[in-house]
């Protein structure tokens, strides 16, 4: 049995992806009040935003990027996209690594992300529902976890859990990339409060850089890369760049790279 065969398990419960959700698609979790499965395998969720959508969009390209930036992929490479959404990471990375698991716990993503294998033509990649909390997958068993646009829909309980899974599935040596809007940014700052842009309900918890890497400290890692990116739009962006540091209205994204120590 291949690697990528042990991994075909159907785990169904925890991890979703970024999106410009209408507020009022807010189906919560009966009994709890959270964002949750149903949410995105019974909204419209997957069908918001083309630029989402479209793999080749400025806003995909500047984030597989940008995720790549934070750790270049290496051909030997074992890798787990957590709450892999569209796929774009899974993708992404599908040529230059050795293989890719696309992980996500909603059925619809997963569904979707089946679909378009054939159209790319990879056999080192496979997808599953699953969750990011408890994946069922095998201890020291991944090289890299990458979550690119995932914390933002986690709840705090979450989060710690899923740094703590991340963790578990890791070699010791291992990395886990983390990308994830900046709380402090204008843009978020505006869509939570409805003004101009529309809040995206399924944003349940958006960190700061202190809190994210707390969450990945607590998980055990040891923080070796931790810094501000700048977004996607040409104007915004280079003043971003040169302001960012002293201002916290203009930091866009927050990069951080953990390792699991090798002698976890």
């Amino acid at each position: 049995m291949t690697a990528l065969q042990r991994h075909r398990r159907i785990g169904a419960r925890f991890a979703p992806r970024n999106s410009l959700c209408d507020g009022r698609l807010n189906k919560t979790e009966p009994g709890t009040g959270r964002i949750g499965k149903s949410y995105y395998d019974e909204t419209a969720y997957f069908d918001a935003a083309a630029h989402l959508r479209d793999f080749g969009s400025r806003f995909q390209r500047y984030r597989v990027a940008r995720v790549m930036e934070i750790r270049a992929p290496r051909p030997t490479d074992r890798v787990l996209d957590m709450g892999c959404g569209w796929g774009t990471i899974s993708y992404a990375l599908a040529p230059r690594v050795r293989e890719v698991v696309g992980l996500d716990f909603s059925e619809r993503a997963i569904a979707g992300c089946r679909a378009r294998t054939d159209l790319h033509g990879f056999d080192n990649m496979v997808f599953e529902v699953g969750d990011a909390r408890d994946s069922g997958l095998d201890a020291a068993s991944f090289d890299v976890v990458v979550a690119a646009d995932l914390f933002e829909h986690l709840y705090p309980d979450d989060s710690e859990a899923v740094a703590a899974e991340a963790f578990r599935v890791l070699v010791p040596g291992g990395t886990f990339l983390v990308w994830t809007p900046c709380r402090s940014h204008i843009l978020e700052v505006l869509k939570n409060r409805d003004i101009i842009l529309k809040r995206d309900v399924s944003h349940v918890d958006y960190k700061s850089m202190r809190r994210m890497k707390e969450i990945l400290t607590g998980a055990g890692f040891a923080i070796e890369r931790a810094y501000f990116a700048e977004s996607h739009l040409p104007g915004l962006r280079v003043l971003e760049r040169l302001v960012q540091r002293w201002v916290p209205l203009l930091r866009r994204r927050i990069a951080v790279l953990g390792r699991k120590p090798a002698r976890a």
